[in-house]
C-alpha cells in the first residue's frame, strides 16, 4: 500500500526533507511519497490529516515543534521531557509524537567533543534549542542559552569572557540561512580560540557566517547536515516500528 510521509510548518522554504526522502524512496524502490505542507497556522493539522487519509508520517519544523503538542494523541517521554515534537507517527487516525532532533544533534556532535568542552552557549530558544539542551544534559555538559529577550542571558550582555569560558557555541536559530548568508548571531567573535566546537544546525549555506567567523579563530566547526540525515532516518525508524497504544 502506497503510503504517505510529510513535512508540516511555515513558511516552507529550501527543506532538507521532501527531496532526502525523496531520493530515498527511489534508491530503495520504496511505494511511497513526501510532501511539504505549508500550513499557516498550527489549527490547521486536523484538517490536513482528515484530506490526507493516507498519512503514515509527518516531521514538524519552523514554527510548531512545540505548538503541535497540543494536537497529538500521545507523546513520547523523551519528547514530553523536551517540550518539543519533530516527529509524528500516524495510525488509525492517531498521532504520536516523537523528538529525533535529539539523536541527530547528540549523535552528530559526540565524535567531536573534547574534555575541555564543559560548558556550552546555546543561542536560541525555539523549539531545536529544547532539543540540543536536552542532549547537552544527556552528555553532561553544562549550558547557557542566550536570546534577544528570554534566555539566561541576552545578547547584549554577553561578554567575551562568557565565550572564552564556553567552548562549545551551538547555534539554533534561523541567523545565517540562506538566502541571508551574510548574517551571523552577534557574539564576540574575538574570544573564539582553537579550544572552541561551533556548531550551526543550519546546513544552508554548508559554511555559514557564523562558522566562518569561527574557523577563522582557529576553531572547529561543524553545520547541521549530518544532524538532518540521522533525524531523518531515526523518524523513518519510527515510522515504520510505531503500534499505537493510545
Amino acid at each position: 500500500m502506497h503510503k504517505v510521509y510529510g513535512l508540516i510548518g511555515y513558511p516552507l522554504k529550501h527543506s532538507f526533507s521532501p527531496g532526502y526522502f525523496k531520493d530515498k524512496f527511489t534508491r530503495l524502490g520504496i511505494d511511497a511519497s513526501y510532501h511539504a505542507y505549508a500550513i499557516p497556522t498550527i489549527h490547521e493539522l486536523p484538517e490536513l490529516i482528515k484530506k490526507h487519509p493516507s498519512l503514515a508520517g509527518l516531521n514538524v519544523t519552523i514554527p510548531y515543534k512545540e505548538q503541535v503538542l497540543s494536537y497529538l494523541d500521545a507523546i513520547d517521554s523523551t519528547a514530553q521531557k523536551i517540550g518539543a515534537v519533530n516527529c509524528i507517527a500516524i495510525h488509525a487516525g492517531k498521532l504520536k509524537g516523537y523528538n529525533t532532533d535529539v539523536i541527530g544533534f547528540a549523535d552528530s556532535l559526540k565524535p567531536l567533543l573534547q574534555p575541555h568542552h564543559t560548558d556550552a552557549l546555546i543561542l536560541g530558544t525555539g523549539g531545536a534549542s529544547l532539543a540540543v539542551a536536552y542532549a547537552l544534559g544527556q552528555l553532561g555538559i553544562r549550558y547557557t542559552k542566550v536570546s534577544r529577550a528570554v534566555g539566561d542571558i541576552v545578547y547584549a550582555d554577553l561578554l567575551p569572557e562568557h565565550v572564552a569560558t564556553h567552548t562549545l557555541i551551538i547555534n539554533t536559530t534561523p541567523v545565517g540561512m540562506y538566502p541571508d548568508v551574510t548574517t551571523s548571531p552577534d557574539i564576540p567573535y574575538e574570544a573564539i580560540t582553537d579550544k572552541h566546537l561551533l556548531y550551526d544546525l543550519i546546513y544552508n549555506p554548508a559554511e555559514t557566517a557564523f562558522l566562518a567567523k569561527g574557523k577563522a579563530q582557529g576553531a572547529t566547526i561543524k553545520n547541521g547536515h549530518e544532524m538532518l540525515v540521522l533525524q531523518a532516518e531515526a523518524s523513518w525508524q519510527i515510522w515504520n516500528d510505531y503500534m499505537p497504544t493510545v
